[in-house]
């Protein structure tokens, strides 16, 4: 990474931009604080966002769709069993009891 203050950059533009070609990323600096950041752009033209990026390098998976397209990722989609039906009968009745 390279640094470069707004003079020096103006001054050498064809060489820092021949670096962020390459691949290079430079910091454009004003009074020693840094105030850009010069990178290249993404193969489509457009710059890649921060979440292309983290993708990329294996930090974010991918969304996966609407939760109906989901696959089921286990037991915790499943129901939980209850063959007898208790549950549904304890619900009937305290609705029925006004509870």
């Amino acid at each position: 990474m390279k640094k470069a203050s707004i003079s020096i950059l103006k001054a050498h533009l064809s060489q820092y931009l021949a670096a962020v070609k390459a691949g290079e990323e430079v910091i454009v600096t004003e009074r020693g604080r840094p105030v850009a950041r010069l990178t290249a752009v993404g193969p489509g033209g457009a710059p890649e966002g921060r979440a292309a990026k983290l993708i990329r390098e294996g930090r974010l998976r991918p969304p996966m769709g609407a939760a109906d397209e989901r696959p089921s990722s286990g037991p915790e989609d499943a129901p939980p069993a209850d063959p007898t039906g208790r549950s549904l009968r304890a619900l009937l009745d305290e609705r029925t009891e006004g509870r």
